[in-house]
């Protein structure tokens, strides 16, 4: 890929290049020695902002390609939709479905997370006696699983407000 946009940027730097009138002729821009030589050939210079337009657009087909996103992440149910929360990527909100957890404990938790276990989340979330008791009786519902940056980003504040 660098080996393509760099001599297209090359190009675009340079003082005029060769275009056909009213046609830009990009395979011959590309292979002429110079604007020099490609003026010989009887075409007329165009701007410097105009080749680098093309150029770009030339570079951005060559180099599209598919995005590596996870279309079906297996901790999903897990984010609120079920008794048994992953701790590591869960919003603060869903603690609300366990009494007494939230905001107190519950945004401790998020705060501190990721973590590895249980053991791992007590010493982390620095929970006063009172939010330990009350997590302790959840805490066999909770899961540890690998943070994802997707969740992790609103795990906080996830942008739903009630009117």
């Amino acid at each position: 890929m660098r080996t393509i946009c760099l001599p297209l940027v090359f190009l675009a730097c340079v003082d005029a290049v060769a275009v056909q009138p009213k046609e830009v002729d990009l395979a011959a821009m590309l292979l002429s020695s110079s604007p020099a030589a490609a003026r010989s050939q009887g075409t007329s210079s165009v701007a410097r902002r105009e080749l680098m337009s093309k150029a770009l657009a030339a570079s951005s087909l060559l180099g599209a390609g598919a995005a590596n996103a996870e279309i079906d992440y297996a901790g999903l149910p897990y984010l609120g939709g079920q008794t048994k929360i992953d701790i590591n990527n869960a919003n603060v909100r869903v603690f609300t479905k366990k009494p007494g957890m939230y905001p107190s404990a519950a945004g401790k938790i998020v705060s501190h997370a990721p973590y590895k276990n249980k053991d791992d989340m007590y010493v982390k979330a620095e929970f006063t006696p009172e939010e330990a008791a009350v997590t302790r009786k959840y805490d066999g519902d909770f899961l540890y699983l690998e943070p994802k940056a997707e969740y992790i980003i609103d795990n906080i504040n996830n942008g739903l407000y009630r009117r």
